[in-house]
């Protein structure tokens, strides 16, 4: 059986120990031994659609749960059935003869819902293809990610969701596959896997990031590229304000020249301290990309500079000792961020997937982002900075940069977007601080987002602000898949309902 109740009911803890489940009944979805996806996708597909119907008699709202990665809470639902996809993770090769014609078969997996990101890349890169983009950590399931809209930091890129060709998803009254209009698979091969084919963009373009309340993800197809070497490159820098007006112009080839190597950069990051920014030391992320060659010296997550972990070790001191916050997040910074290699450093390779790592758990982690136009950063990061220095919060900030990603909900909307990210030990004067910088941006009149799996303070009023018409269009795809609003409200929860995505 695909399905199986984990015990009586009962309490389930999010990954970070942010959010509890409470009076929740834990199942576990399961792969299975079936030689070819397809057949196992029908069975797993038809188990989960009976589970829901179930689920409705006994009058219990569901959510599925992947690696219950997310600090928003947005993975919470109390007295609801829980359908954990962890172990429902296979990956499988698509041949030639299951894509229709014209689609190159070569770069595709079919991926079942629960498995990792990184089990994707490895997966990948053991046929010699690569993921192009991904989060900081590596630990979330690939369905969950992509669900909520995980950026990634590769700047001529969207986010992780940007790979998916095509998804299986069930509700209650069927079993659905979606592709774009073109079309990805063959006709014979979404028929074995039980599904009903629906090409369509709208669909598609909804069903690349859900935000869990447009069914359950059973399956998803995933694109590539050819493997590929990365160089990273990493120090403490003073950053001079005028390179702020560089980045907001996209000159990233020039920040590179003045603080790494000569040469156009395909990730840029900078942590900084809020507090006096521009005279303390900034650390500086950079990824070159290069040729793949199987004869490079490998290296560990550690020596390419992953791992964005260290302020947590601090954070006690950080909420005791608030006149120290400037220097205590400084040396967090000298301690756990400065270990990755540096230009004068022996260089070091590593593909994409080696230069990620898996997060601990921090139960005590704040977890909070804004999405900008990238034009927009001169004009308030400065301004940013100084709200969260005044306020108390107790994070470093980090810029990283990327392209507008696919998905009708998608916090990257602007064509080139600046992602800020507020990470770090949790604290009631972190969470204040953070309202200010909202409140802020709301005042200068800037365009901005917020990670839906971060802790961001979104409610319904403004999520129909943030993505207007797009909202109104996944809306009405969520009532193509499921037009009886009883379905709807199926996958709903508090969090969910706050957000207005299950009415």
């Amino acid at each position: 059986m695909p399905i199986v109740k984990l015990g009586d009911e009962g309490q389930w803890t999010n990954y970070h120990g942010t959010g509890t489940c409470e009076a929740a009944t834990r199942f576990a979805l399961r792969s299975g031994d079936a030689p070819r996806g397809r057949d196992e996708l029908a069975l797993a597909a038809k188990a989960v659609q009976d589970w829901l119907g179930a689920a409705a008699a006994a009058g219990r709202r569901v959510r599925p749960l992947g690696a219950g990665w997310s600090p928003s809470n947005v993975n919470i639902s109390s007295q609801s059935w829980l359908l954990h996809t962890r172990r429902f993770n296979r990956s499988f090769r698509i041949d030639a003869a299951d894509v229709r014609p014209g689609v190159d078969a070569q770069g595709l997996m079919l991926v079942e819902a629960g498995a990792l990101v990184d089990e994707v890349s490895d997966k990948l890169e053991e046929q010699g293809r690569s993921l192009w983009t991904s989060g900081a950590g590596n630990g979330q399931t690939f369905a969950g990610a992509a669900a909520t809209g995980t950026h990634g930091s590769m700047i001529a890129r969207g986010g992780i969701q940007d790979h998916i060709r095509a998804v299986q998803m069930v509700t209650p009254a069927g079993i659905h596959w979606i592709e774009p209009d073109v079309g990805v698979m063959s006709d014979a091969f979404i028929a074995a896997t039980g599904s009903t084919l629906r090409r369509d963009d709208e669909l598609f373009a909804a069903a690349q990031l859900p935000v869990g309340a447009l069914g359950i993800v059973t399956a998803l197809v995933v694109d590539s590229v050819p493997k590929y070497l990365v160089r990273p490159i990493q120090n403490l820098r003073r950053v001079d304000r005028a390179a702020l007006d560089w980045l907001a112009a996209g000159d990233f080839r020039r920040f590179s020249a003045a603080y790494a190597l000569d040469r156009d950069p395909d990730f840029v990051q900078m942590i900084v301290n809020p507090y006096k920014p521009f005279k303390r030391p900034a650390m500086l992320r950079f990824l070159y990309r290069e040729p793949w060659r199987d004869d490079y010296p490998r290296a560990t997550p550690g020596q390419l500079g992953a791992g964005y972990d260290a302020l947590s070790l601090l954070g006690r001191l950080l909420n005791d000792y608030p006149w120290a916050r400037g220097p205590l997040l400084q040396y967090a910074m000298k301690l756990g961020y400065a270990s990755g290699p540096d230009v004068d450093a022996p260089t070091v390779y590593g593909s994409w997937g080696e230069g990620l790592d898996t997060h601990r758990p921090l139960a005590d982690l704040f977890n909070a982002s804004v999405t900008i136009d990238r034009a927009d950063l001169a004009r308030v990061f400065e301004q940013i900075c100084a709200v969260y220095a005044r306020h108390g919060g107790s994070t470093v900030i980090t810029l990283r940069f990327m392209a507008r990603a696919e998905g009708l909900l998608a916090p990257a909307r602007f064509a080139h977007s600046a992602v800020i990210d507020f990470d770090g030990p949790r604290s009631a004067r972190t969470a204040d601080a953070y309202a200010r910088v909202v409140e802020r941006l709301d005042a200068e009149g800037i365009g901005f987002t917020r990670h839906w799996a971060k802790s961001c303070g979104l409610d319904a009023a403004r999520v129909a602000a943030d993505y207007g018409e797009d909202l109104q269009r996944w809306r009405a795809a969520q009532a193509r898949l499921m037009p009886d609003p009883a379905h709807r409200a199926l996958f709903g929860s508090a969090v969910l309902d706050g957000l207005g995505l299950t009415g």
